[in-house]
């Protein structure tokens, strides 16, 4: 019987899988699975894979043979995933010793559907602790009671797969699974789902994971198209969300997440490429329109002159045929 299975894609990360790696024996016991995703390496990636599928005790290597992003990586893991538990990890990323045992036996003692963890963001040398926006710690609590404020952040702004630990039952009412082929926000529709259909989950004052910020490869460092996906997962969110009991509830909430990550790529525009900056202005204002149009009017009033001005100006901008990402 496996007890945990952790799901690790790894893409054209050479330099750190090492680390990464080193850091699961550390955490490897008899019942524990680690998930390999290859997806698809062109550098040296698929060498220290192979390496360990022969000598990290548990490991399971799987390989695509195209590139499918990161939410489509997770779900091959998922796919071939045995455990009792799951979790994920980033092959760029790294864990304490010891920290999955700790964090399983924190889990059951809990008995909920998943946990969410604090974590470690480390930028070049300097290193800062991340906690999950929730007070209450340790204890059992309703996922749909944390979803608001509107106006501050909470666990769903709380966004990692990797900063917690999910029960089998998740994966068996489909709840785990990613939108396949978004390329970043992955985790935004992810999140939302989880904490408006699990039944019960809590967070724990734990450290362990290592958030590696700043890669060069990563997507949020990138200016090209695939940043544009951002627009196709928010989309999901207020779908899915429109259609909760208490929609009219939370739309706010997910309407105004959605405008401030709308303001903050505008306001870094000019990272991106002139033709993606140019689709970047076409389809937020397709977005906005395709916002509930009074709940948008609230959250554009509650928001901060600068980034209201800029998203009512956005608002007004002719739509014509939208442009594909």
């Amino acid at each position: 019987m496996v007890k945990l299975s952790v799901i690790v894609p790894f893409y054209n990360v050479q330099t750190y899988a090492p680390d990464t790696l080193r850091s699961l024996r550390a955490n490897a016991r008899e019942d524990f699975e680690f998930i390999l995703v290859d997806d698809c390496s062109r550098d040296g990636t698929p060498e220290l894979l192979e390496r360990a599928e022969r000598d990290l005790p548990g490991a399971v290597l799987v390989r695509h043979e195209q590139n499918g992003g990161l939410a489509t990586a997770r779900n091959t893991g998922l796919d071939a995933a045995r455990g009792e538990y799951l979790t994920f990890l980033d092959g760029d990323d790294w864990l304490a010793p010891g920290y999955y045992e700790q964090l399983l036996s924190a889990m059951e003692e809990l008995g909920c559907d998943f946990v969410r963890t604090d974590h470690v963001q480390v930028t070049n040398r300097a290193r800062s602790i991340h906690r999950v926006p929730v007070g209450l710690r340790n204890t059992v609590l309703n996922p749909r009671d944390v979803i608001l404020p509107s106006d501050r952040s909470t666990s769903v702004d709380y966004a990692f797969a990797w900063a917690g630990m999910y029960h089998r039952r998740l994966l068996d009412d489909g709840l785990l699974h990613f939108r396949d082929g978004l390329r970043t926000a992955e985790d935004r529709p992810w999140i939302w789902k989880l904490h408006r259909e699990a039944k019960s989950f809590a967070v724990l004052g734990m450290l362990g994971v290592f958030y590696r910020r700043g890669v060069a490869s990563s997507l949020t460092q990138i200016g090209d198209v695939r940043q544009l996906d951002f627009i196709r997962a928010f989309d999901q969110v207020i779908e899915e969300t429109s259609r909760d009991r208490e929609a009219a509830r939370f739309l706010p909430k997910a309407v105004r997440t959605y405008c401030a990550i709308i303001s903050h790529h505008l306001g870094g525009i000019e990272r991106f490429e002139p033709a993606v900056a140019r689709k970047l202005r076409i389809m937020s204002a397709a977005a906005m329109k395709r916002m509930p149009q009074q709940v948008l009017n609230e959250a554009l009033d509650a928001m901060d002159y600068d980034r209201a001005a800029r998203l009512r100006k956005l608002r007004r901008r002719p739509v014509g045929p939208e442009v594909a990402v």
